[in-house]
């Protein structure tokens, strides 16, 4: 199992219309491109011994790397000039794979 994670540390005066967006459309979305087959979100709770107030981990699970390179070929360009378009810069992302052994 390959799985796309994403952290995403969102300003506190657009954290609760982010959460209903990424509910409601943009995890819908990720989800609709076929090459996922489950998602999870997380909020930090703590970050190196501190609160973590505003980040979350999304993670986008896939059976295999080439449905993951799948995504990046056909859909990630797209999925995050709508997160642009909508968040600007009131956001800091950053994204990591991960495999999972167990």
């Amino acid at each position: 199992m390959i799985i796309y994670n994403v952290t995403i540390q969102i300003e506190e005066n657009a954290e609760l219309a982010w959460l209903q967006w990424m509910q409601d459309s943009h995890i819908p979305d990720m989800m609709a491109t076929g090459c996922f087959t489950r998602v999870a979100m997380l909020r930090l709770l703590l970050q190196e011994g501190e609160t973590a107030e505003g980040t979350y981990a999304i993670q986008y699970f896939s059976n295999s790397m080439e449905d993951y390179e799948r995504y990046l070929r056909g859909h990630a360009s797209e999925m995050r000039n709508r997160t642009l378009a909508a968040w600007g810069n009131r956001f800091v992302a950053f994204r990591t794979v991960l495999e999972e052994l167990v």
